[in-house]
């Protein structure tokens, strides 16, 4: 039978495992696979193995535990091995990969950061300070018979928000990256322009908040900017 994961730890870890149940229905019951000085968190894997609600908040509950007595390294939803001796041989050949990310992930957790602005905002914006745009916006709202100028003035908007989107993000990024150590980009969905996650120290926690919450005031209502956090660091391991 496959074997789901949950988090990889030292062996020093408590492991309070009392009063959890792991995925599936009925809930498995968890266990650990001992692999030199790291441990595995461990249940049998149900089939089908899907992210139901109830499963997503059995993986989430056994990080809370494992984070709430010591640094983890912990695995996101559906990570599967086919038995225990694969993740007793992946813990030992690997094992100085893993205890390094331990180091790096102690005391830590993770905030993911997006953001995006209105889209009326951004080319009321591109309207009031590109010369060029406004001038092919009033052409075309006079009635100028040139077919060419919605698609002039189309590449020319499309070429200022991506330039204005690129120096928000690069915004959002080093207003926040003295109060993290590490961070993680990812591209961008839908209307957002920046999609990023941070690893903060516990004692950077409070500066860290406090700069997020400066940059939204400073943003202002155009923009909405959401913060998930503090999270199991996910993104870091």
């Amino acid at each position: 039978m496959a074997v789901y994961v949950y988090s990889i730890t030292g062996s020093s870890h408590p492991r309070r495992l009392e009063g959890l149940g792991g995925v599936g229905d009925p809930p498995r019951e968890l266990r650990t696979v001992e692999g030199g000085s790291l441990t595995a968190v461990v249940s049998d894997a149900p089939e089908p193995l899907r992210p139901k609600r109830r499963d997503l908040a059995a993986h989430h509950a056994v990080q809370e535990r494992l984070m709430a007595d010591g640094v983890v390294l912990p695995l996101r939803f559906g990570l599967t091995a086919p038995d225990d001796e694969a993740i007793r041989a992946a813990l030992e050949e690997r094992a100085d990969e893993y205890r390094t990310r331990l180091r790096a992930l102690r005391g830590c957790v993770e905030y993911h950061v997006k953001a995006a602005q209105q889209e009326e905002s951004m080319l009321r914006q591109i309207l009031q300070q590109s010369e060029e745009a406004r001038r092919l916006n009033e052409e075309i709202r006079s009635g100028a018979d040139r077919p060419d100028l919605p698609l002039a003035l189309g590449e020319l908007v499309a070429r200022e928000v991506q330039v204005r989107q690129n120096a928000l993000a690069t915004r959002v990024v080093e207003t926040l990256r003295p109060y993290a150590r590490e961070e993680r980009s990812s591209e961008p969905t839908g209307e957002d322009f920046v999609n990023v996650s941070f690893l903060v120290d516990h004692t950077d926690e409070e500066g860290f908040v406090a700069a997020e919450r400066g940059l939204v005031d400073d943003l202002g209502d155009a923009f909405d900017v959401r913060v998930r956090g503090p999270l199991p660091a996910y993104s870091f391991v």
